[in-house]
């Protein structure tokens, strides 16, 4: 049995055709059906569905089309369905709601047979308490599903939902939430539930209901799984009493229990990120979500984990078990199970951990939506977060899908006048919608989509979401400067009261935002050129001086200083062309000047941060670069490591070198955006780039330096790995090369210069 994800369906449905959907056949017969039990605020518990039918002989293939208004589970004949979980995914669903296709003959048997299905609220019923203007859908799980099952003679059986299928809300999940998690009492198990012959007379019958079936989509991305287990490396008691278990890594999943108790016993489960400076049990940054799972036992079943929700944590706090054994608890990681296809090593094994952190980091948050945090009362797709990771991200794994399902909603989300939401999916609508380096998504992840991958097709598929975007820009532009609007700025940059001396480092947020519109038209530009759309062409050509000139009268003194004398401001500046060649070289000093001045750190927020090193490295201050990779005092990338990070942190000083936290309210301890510097580490450090899109041809060209005696990097891509190591020995560097076929590269090493194909090349050059 295997989930099936056909290339023709993929196809099809990002083209937009309905052709290959079969809720929408002409001879489709299955109805949205849901539960006749009315549910309240206190008691929300999962939704089970089922029926019998008949096989009279065996059948050649039978493929399952399901959905639901929640997160469902299948099963047949008491055997699940598929690997996948958190199904149908997280996606615009006024707009787009993915169904999944599994191919189910090896549960298939002739005689009798029964199908199951358990939904619970998931993303699609799950309130978020802290929106102003949450968009509100359906208020009770419902499912949508059709068996296809196909004979040798050519007869074709299908089993819908509809009136005959009986539905039960008594269970054993009494209450299933995403940020608060389960209630399951074993007790109410019922079972052989999904089996043919259980006595179904005390089950209601379905509501059959005419929801939509137009924005019914076809899954086109890698599903959520179980992809690895973590054991305990401790169990402690807290100074405050609370029995812990540590399992050594912040990760997000669950935690299976394998503990048989007597019955009726009370297990509760919290899950946290860390521990105070005192030793105990920290939640306060989580919010209003209760991330708690509680299990009843039954005396008899011993292993029980979640269905319908998630958790980040590091620590699970039990009461309930007198004494905790290790081998009662396993830690499950889940998440999108995208292929690996990066890896970065080096002679320092904190900038090591850093790496490890950077991709526990992309997993915990790849959860079908690139989402901001794992863990508190949020867990949302911000846009900008999703934009400034995408080339780190694109490194360490293949993201293509993930992000081409995640655009698809983009575009859903996307307003008629161009305008972006925060978040997607938009679950608070225009809330804070459109702020620089949020809504710069629409251009930005398409233009590097193109350059990872290098499909022109679907560049093409994305070029109306960027052009109604710089739309956007432009309409809401004076004298090709952008007016006034709610922006974020350099989020989360550097503040002088939080612990070192210094002024702090706050960038001018129109600047940024005109820093953007430029890098906007800018991207747009070279999409048009690739697309042949000369009309477009044409006029974001002239459009882009035009941006640029106005960001020099605005935000440029005569003599080439910025408005803002932040590391941000001169390192956007410089990264996006806004500055003219005589003055660009003089920005880069003072950006520099401004490094020393904080005596070797990093004062960036959210939109400084992926491009600083870039900027240092491109303008020659290759070594500046290396002294705020290494740096590991209070803001830098090492400092949370120092403290233990096993993911990367919301701020720069999550925690405080005096133990206490920053503000619970903004403080997560998995929050991928910092990891940008990743990509800097593959491009620069270890030195692979492309020169064409898709990796057609490749840029070797590492930048050592003394900080470190040794880096490397691989990279998978759609012709094969791509390998670049240096070393340092006896006075000279020694670097090995591994292009794949079908590529050429140019080779760069100080004084040579080379242009190779496919094969394995090793140099060596004095310091």
């Amino acid at each position: 049995m295997k989930r099936s994800l056909f290339l023709f369906l993929v196809l099809s449905f990002v083209a937009g055709s309905r052709a290959q959907n079969p809720f929408l056949e002409k001879n489709n017969k299955a109805s949205w059906i849901e539960s006749p039990v009315n549910e309240d605020k206190q008691h929300r518990p999962v939704h089970s569905f089922r029926r019998d039918f008949n096989i009279k002989v065996k059948p050649v293939s039978a493929v399952l089309y399901i959905t639901a208004h929640g997160l469902y589970e299948a099963e047949i004949n008491g055997a699940r369905v598929g690997k996948d979980y958190l199904t149908p995914g997280w996606t615009a669903y006024k707009k787009r709601l993915q169904y999944q296709q599994y191919d189910v003959l090896d549960l298939i048997k002739n005689g009798n047979n029964a199908i199951g299905v358990s939904v619970g609220r998931g993303w699609y019923l799950t309130p978020l308490s802290w929106s102003p203007n949450p968009v509100k859908l359906e208020t009770k799980p419902a499912i949508l599903a059709q068996l296809i099952i196909k004979y040798n003679n050519g007869v074709v059986q299908t089993i819908n939902t509809d009136a005959g299928w009986k539905t039960y809300t008594d269970g054993p999940i009494i209450s299933s939430e995403i940020f608060d998690g389960e209630l399951y009492d074993a007790n109410r198990e019922i079972n052989k539930w999904s089996k043919p012959g259980f006595d179904d007379s005390k089950w209601l019958s379905a509501d059959v209901r005419s929801y939509n079936f137009d924005n019914l989509v076809a899954s086109i991305s890698e599903p959520v799984q179980q992809t690895e287990k973590l054991t305990p490396v401790k169990v402690f008691t807290t100074p405050e009493g609370d029995q812990v278990v540590d399992f050594g890594q912040n990760m997000v999943g669950w935690v299976e229990l394998n503990y048989k108790g007597e019955k009726n016993e009370t297990v509760i489960i919290r899950h946290a990120e860390v521990l105070d400076r005192n030793g105990n049990f920290y939640t306060a940054n989580l919010r209003s979500a209760k991330q708690t799972n509680i299990y009843i036992t039954d005396g008899k079943k011993t292993k029980y984990h979640p269905h319908f929700t998630f958790q980040g944590f590091r620590y699970i706090s039990v009461k309930g078990i007198k004494s905790l054994k290790p081998e009662y608890f396993t830690g499950i990681v889940v998440h999108s199970n995208l292929a690996i296809t990066g890896r970065f090593n080096c002679s320092d094994s904190l900038v090591n951990r850093l790496q490890e952190n950077i991709v526990w980091g992309q997993k915990g948050n790849f959860v079908d939506i690139p989402s901001d945090c794992p863990q508190r009362d949020e867990r949302l797709g911000w846009t900008g977060d999703a934009q400034i990771f995408f080339r780190t991200a694109a490194f360490n794994m293949d993201v293509r899908r993930f992000f081409e399902k995640w655009m698809l909603d983009v575009e859903a989300e996307q307003y008629e006048d161009g305008l972006v939401p925060a978040v997607v999916p938009g679950v608070f609508g225009n809330f804070m919608a459109g702020g620089a380096g949020w809504g710069d998504v629409a251009t930005i992840i398409p233009w590097e989509m193109f350059r990872v991958y290098g499909d022109t097709a679907l560049l093409r598929r994305q070029y109306p979401i960027m052009k109604k975007w710089v739309g956007y820009l432009d309409k809401n532009s004076h004298n090709n400067l952008r007016d006034k609007a709610f922006q974020f700025g350099d989020w989360l940059y550097y503040q002088s009261t939080d612990l070192m001396d210094g002024e702090n480092a706050v960038t001018d947020e129109r600047l940024i935002s005109q820093a953007f519109y430029g890098y906007s038209v800018d991207l747009i530009l070279k999409a048009a050129t690739v697309l042949g759309y000369n009309e477009d062409k044409s006029h974001y050509a002239a459009l882009l001086p035009d941006v640029r000139a106005a960001f020099l009268r605005e935000f440029v003194t005569p003599s080439g200083r910025l408005v803002s004398n932040t590391q941000t401001a001169y390192t956007l500046a410089l990264q996006f062309d806004l500055l003219p060649e005589s003055q660009r070289s003089n920005a880069a000093e003072r950006l520099v000047e401004n490094i020393i001045d904080n005596k070797y750190h990093l004062t960036t927020g959210f939109l400084g941060t992926p491009y600083l090193c870039h900027v240092l490295s491109k303008f020659g201050y290759n070594a500046v670069a290396y002294k705020l990779l290494l740096q590991d005092t209070y803001p830098s990338w090492l400092y949370p490591v120092k403290k233990g990070a096993t993911t990367i942190w919301e701020r720069w000083d999550g925690i405080k070198p005096d133990g206490s936290f920053q503000d619970p309210m903004v403080n997560s301890f998995n929050h991928y955006s910092y990891g940008a510097v990743g990509d800097w580490m593959y491009r620069v450090v270890a030195g692979i780039d492309l020169l064409e899109p898709g990796y057609k041809k490749i840029s070797i060209h590492p930048q050592p330096d003394s900080l470190l005696q040794f880096a490397n990097a691989e990279l998978q891509t759609h012709y094969g790995k791509i390998y670049s190591g240096w070393e340092r020995k006896e006075g000279s560097i020694h670097l090995k090369i591994i292009i794949p076929d079908n590529t050429t590269a140019d080779i760069i090493f100080p004084g040579t210069k080379k242009t190779v194909g496919p094969g394995t090349y090793t140099y060596s050059y004095n310091e």
